[in-house]
């Protein structure tokens, strides 16, 4: 779709320049808080027919690099089993290219910052494999359903840091806004359940790890069918994470009770200490506290890419571009692929890494005045046919790129929902990183759990540390 330069951003020829025009006046002489979050009628009949259900194009770009989208994986492929690790739908495919440090510069506009920061730190060995376009991202119908009425009514509240009048999926699948699309990947759809157990390893600049094992249980009453910003009474997702091994570490647990509006309400956490037996509230487990067992290589809010509030930073939309970024990661997931072979040194394996050219929507993160936060600056590259951050530079102080996170992520067609089997943090500073989310040598992610808020209360956590 052509794309236009408005108002310092590029955005989306779709919108009518004169109703944007008095959209924004509208709103700002209304409240700023609610600038330019509900469409239009006519806008919205756009989602299903020249758009899909959830706000990307419809339509392949002009080159036949990118297809139309026509419905994603409908059906598992040929092989699988449920509750075994998952076929590749796409394992016959050749790659187009292979992408590497003395080639980069043909590819630099479809290249992030973060990534050309790569081919520039790990010349030798970094390099992208560039495989053909498939747009696999479905969604059960009341997932499409929702996400067209949300399209006429949410709307941003508490000047930005809340959601009203929406249900079960992303609230502006017609965004307009940076928020906007930064609320799409924190609300988007993941099945409302999930239990998993995952491996976090943070190699030392000679490639030396150990592996941290860590299950997690996961319940997201938002995304529950039928179920809307009001029914969940601010409650977003109900986390509880569970240390497994190494035995220096293993019985710790976390548990979060994630608020939506975090204005009106803090994130509430706690966590259980097996040395001490103890539960104990856990209030600055947000923003830049170090992540769980992460040898500070992340930031509590880097988990799932970005989480949280979004209250420290201005959110900046910058547009729509053709990028490539990592998608349909069915080789990292793959039954035998040990870590040994995918954990190397300053980065993974990028044989087995998979990236295409996909329509991203680009935000940039600005810390605000008179706030705090490792990461000065940040950039998400956010996938249009799932709302999910699938690449992200953290900048610092000084304005360098000093973190690059990439989203390795496939469709879990059983449910259907789009999720990550492995995040990688690089820290291109120090030379170390930080991969989280190997779940193909444990129990296979299961998203069918019976599961309620009453399993996350202290009470339970206090029990399940010590047994």
């Amino acid at each position: 779709m052509e794309q236009k330069l408005w108002n310092g951003g590029i955005l989306p020829s779709l919108f009518n320049r004169k109703t944007l025009l008095g959209a924004m006046v509208a709103g700002v002489l209304l409240n700023p808080a609610h600038l330019l979050a509900k469409v239009s009628e006519e806008e919205s009949a756009k989602l299903g027919t020249s758009l899909t259900p959830v706000g990307a194009i419809k339509a392949g770009n002009k080159a036949g690099t990118i297809p139309e989208w026509t419905g994603g994986i409908q059906t598992a492929p040929e092989g699988y089993e449920k509750g075994k690790l998952h076929v590749d739908p796409f394992g016959s495919d050749k790659a187009r290219f292979t992408i590497t440090a003395e080639n980069m510069g043909e590819h630099a506009d479809k290249l992030t910052a973060g990534q050309k920061a790569m081919f520039d730190r790990y010349k030798d060995s970094f390099k992208m494999i560039v495989y053909p376009t498939r747009r696999s991202a479905s969604y059960p119908e009341y997932v499409y359903k929702a996400s067209k009425e949300n399209a006429l009514s949410a709307e941003l509240t508490s000047n930005g840091n809340g959601i009203k009048d929406a249900k079960v999926t992303s609230p502006f699948p017609i965004p307009q806004t940076g928020l906007e699309v930064l609320w799409n990947h924190t609300l988007r759809w993941r099945g409302g359940q999930l239990q998993r157990e995952v491996g976090q390893a943070a190699p030392t600049g000679s490639g030396s790890y150990v592996m941290t094992r860590i299950e997690e249980t996961i319940f997201l009453p938002y995304n529950q069918e039928g179920a809307t910003i009001e029914s969940v009474e601010n409650r977003l997702a109900f986390f509880l994470q569970t240390v497994k091994a190494p035995a220096r570490l293993a019985g710790a647990i976390l548990l979060v009770h994630e608020t939506l509006d975090q204005n009106k309400e803090p994130r509430l956490a706690w966590t259980y200490n097996p040395g001490q037996r103890r539960v104990r509230r856990a209030p600055n487990i947000a923003f830049d506290y170090p992540g769980t067992a992460s040898d500070n290589q992340r930031t509590t809010d880097q988990y799932d890419m970005f989480n949280g509030s979004p209250e420290r930073y201005d959110w900046k939309l910058v547009g729509k571009k053709e990028m490539y970024v990592p998608y349909n990661a069915f080789k990292i997931h793959a039954e035998g692929v040990d870590s040994n072979e995918l954990l190397q040194t300053g980065h993974i394996n990028q044989d087995y890494s998979r990236y295409e050219l996909h329509r991203v929507w680009i935000v940039e993160g600005t810390i605000k005045e008179g706030t705090s936060h490792i990461y000065a600056k940040r950039t998400f590259y956010v996938d249009e046919d799932t709302w999910t951050i699938l690449a992200a530079d953290q900048y610092d102080g000084r304005g360098n790129i000093w973190r690059v996170s990439e989203n390795h992520t496939i469709n879990y067609y059983e449910v259907p929902a789009t999720f990550d089997t492995l995040i990688t943090h690089y820290d291109v500073l120090n030379g170390r990183y930080l991969a989280y989310g190997f779940n193909n040598s444990g129990p296979v992610d299961n998203f069918n759990i019976d599961v309620s808020k009453s399993d996350f209360t202290p009470q339970r956590l206090r029990r399940k540390g010590r047994r």
